[in-house]
């Protein structure tokens, strides 16, 4: 059947036409922020700061960027946010992964208690005071674990990694592998792990972005600045310019100073942006496929 000859109806032409315009209208919204971005970071600080520049470059200069490379603390925190992440990405996978197999396993006693125990947790949570005083009294105030340990899973992860278990890995590949005198560890680590790659990829970009972008831990356990991941740095420099923006100088020169600088702070935050999200959108195309293919496993029932 020619499907060139069916012809659509109005309210057909009107749906489609519509649905394009949605479309359009939705990827304009999303590009400008990320035009606006790229421009601003190359642009002259004035024009930026006086909104001359609203969409493409104007008055364009690396100043920022290079300022960005000279600066040793912004580097500083780029290096942490790599550690912290690379080291958060393998222990949720360490932890995650052999919780969830466990899980899935019909053999395991009172699994679906053990599941809706830790449930609870997503929709209860011990509070901000409590988790900090344990974790003082853990003895992990200021060190990377207080960022890692309280974070090595999350129960959402759990649920969705059990849910691939339960329908992707074949239970009849398993038995097969039993007969043939396989333990559970080589079961797992031999069969399961190799037919696992679309799950460890979300889990890992879940984890990886989160641990990325996260701040708010180590604002409240890190208090050694050499400690601090990029996201901190980024914050202090929009603490600096919000400062500079409401400094007042009776001095013209010295005014004139602080709008230079607040000018720059403002030209290093947009190239901070870019240089920041640059690894995630980098990996990120790599990972899509399984991405997408981790949200619908983890939409099945489990």
């Amino acid at each position: 059947m020619n499907t060139k000859a069916i012809k659509m109806s109005t309210g057909d032409r009107v749906f489609v036409g519509f649905n394009y315009l949605f479309v359009i209208a939705a990827t304009l919204v999303v590009l400008y922020p990320l035009i606006y971005i790229i421009s601003a970071s190359v642009s002259d600080p004035s024009t930026v700061q006086s909104g001359e520049m609203w969409l493409l470059p104007k008055g364009f200069t690396w100043e920022g960027y290079e300022r960005i490379l000279a600066n040793q603390d912004i580097w500083m925190g780029y290096k942490n946010t790599i550690i912290y992440t690379v080291l958060a990405v393998i222990i949720n996978l360490a932890v995650t992964i052999p919780c969830a197999y466990a899980l899935s396993r019909p053999e395991l006693y009172g699994k679906n208690f053990f599941v809706k125990f830790m449930m609870i947790t997503m929709f209860i949570s011990g509070g901000m005071i409590p988790t900090y005083l344990l974790i003082k009294q853990l003895g992990m105030l200021n060190s990377i674990w207080a960022l890692l340990i309280p974070s090595a899973t999350g129960v959402y992860n759990i649920v969705v990694t059990r849910s691939f278990f339960q329908t992707t890995i074949p239970r009849e590949l398993e038995e097969a592998a039993i007969v043939d005198g396989c333990s559970d560890f080589r079961i797992f680590f031999q069969i399961v792990l190799p037919l696992s790659a679309p799950i460890l990829a979300v889990i890992a970009l879940f984890v990886g972005v989160g641990r990325w972008n996260g701040f708010m831990d180590a604002l409240i356990y890190l208090s050694d600045r050499a400690k601090f991941p990029l996201q901190m740095i980024l914050r202090e420099l929009l603490i600096l310019q919000d400062m500079s923006s409401n400094a007042t100088a009776s001095n013209a020169s010295i005014q004139e100073v602080l709008n230079r600088k607040r000018e720059l702070v403002g030209i290093i935050k947009y190239g901070i942006m870019i240089v920041s999200t640059l690894p995630i959108i980098v990996v990120y195309p790599f990972l899509q496929r399984y991405f997408v293919k981790g949200m619908l496993v983890g939409s099945l029932k489990g």
